[in-house]
């Protein structure tokens, strides 16, 4: 995908925000929409259809959070990241932003450069999103799900099926936030679990084999694969 393809709708009810990250992405390649509340960022969203919303929380009208959920529920904007950039950190307002169907969360203030780093990997996922295969190559480490093989550094990691399940789900999708309902559903789907530390036990035993530094933890949301 080229940057000249990509589109970025920025939401935020100040005009100077707006005018800063705009700028900034502008350099990059990028094409710029915007919106100044949430109403309207749904009605841009539908008629530009754009890869990637970039979204404030607090504003007139309609909260981020509501034009969210609205947009999750527009078909052709299914595969749409949302990430919202705000100057609330609170764990709360963070576990609310992703029930409420955001991929990502950026706390104001950011630095430029920082942004447009967190923009780039946003926009990573579309690229695996794009490409289907049996056969993953992600921060150098080969995922074949047909063998159910994993190799890192020429060496081939041996994982039980469940551990290899939620490894191959994390990482098909770098830096995507999977809600531990989610993993749940798509791991281990109507299979009895024991326990509800399960998933913590699979990513302690992950961690250990793979890499501590890759698997992030969401407090209160879920996990997360990094690169």
């Amino acid at each position: 995908m080229k940057k000249t393809q990509t589109k970025i709708l920025l939401v935020d009810d100040e005009p100077d925000i707006l005018e800063i990250v705009g700028y900034n992405l502008a350099q990059e390649g990028y094409q710029i929409v915007t919106a100044s509340n949430g109403k309207d960022a749904i009605a841009k969203a539908q008629k530009e259809l754009p890869d990637l919303i970039i979204m404030d929380v607090m504003m007139a009208e309609m909260d981020g959070m509501e034009a969210c959920e609205h947009i999750r529920k527009i078909p052709e904007l299914n595969n749409v990241i949302i990430t919202f950039l705000t100057a609330r950190s609170e764990d709360y307002s963070q576990v609310a932003g992703f029930d409420a169907g955001a991929d990502d969360y950026i706390t104001k203030p950011i630095k430029p450069k920082l942004l447009v780093s967190k923009v780039k990997a946003l926009l990573r996922r579309l690229k695996e999103q794009e490409v289907v295969s049996d056969t993953l190559n992600v921060g150098g480490i080969e995922i074949n799900r047909e063998e159910y093989k994993i190799i890192k550094g020429n060496v081939e990691i041996a994982l039980p099926r469940k551990e290899f399940e939620l490894f191959y789900l994390l990482a098909s999708k770098p830096g995507k936030v999977f809600k531990r309902d989610e993993i749940l559903d798509k791991v281990w789907g109507n299979e009895v679990v024991v326990g509800g530390r399960t998933i913590d036990v699979h990513i302690r035993k992950l961690r250990e084999k793979i890499g501590e530094e890759l698997f992030k933890t969401i407090k209160g949301v879920g996990y997360k694969f990094e690169v």
